[in-house]
């Protein structure tokens, strides 16, 4: 049944991705922003995703400000900043134009060090894993994106 409906999503056109589950039960996936390579937490409960603040040189994000604020699990009111015109690879799956918040990641960062877990540069939100038609497959660590 599982390689029947692997074989179903390839012939739709979906990549595969290969993903890891750390102690923390967060998804991780290596994705590139403006072609840049970093580690990122795939998250289906974050409305966007997102590039934390002392990486914004790195992936080649331009600013701009923004006046919403954000929250997440522990925070509330950040402060953010928005990134427009953003190419974003994750494995095969690519797509160009695509808007980021910047925004301070310290407390994700913090609660990953705690439990001995690496550090990420940003997170893959609903705003990507909608666009793309994700499909997440916890059984086989992957996501199939079209």
């Amino acid at each position: 049944m599982q390689e029947k409906f692997q074989d179903l999503l390839k012939s739709e056109g979906y990549k595969k991705i290969n993903f890891k589950i750390s102690k923390t039960q967060h998804l991780f996936v290596k994705a590139k922003i403006n072609g840049v390579s970093g580690d990122f937490i795939i998250d289906s409960g974050a409305s966007n995703s997102c590039i934390d603040f002392n990486y914004i040189s790195k992936f080649y994000a331009n600013a701009s400000e923004s006046t919403t604020l954000a929250s997440g699990a522990g925070s509330n009111n950040m402060l953010t900043q928005a990134s427009y015109d953003n190419q974003v690879q994750i494995g095969r799956w690519k797509m160009s134009g695509f808007n980021l918040i910047l925004m301070d990641l310290s407390h994700v960062n913090v609660a990953l060090t705690q439990f001995k877990t690496k550090n990420v540069h940003g997170i893959i939100g609903g705003d990507i894993l909608i666009t793309s038609k994700a499909i997440i497959d916890y059984n086989n660590l992957c996501i199939y994106m079209l």
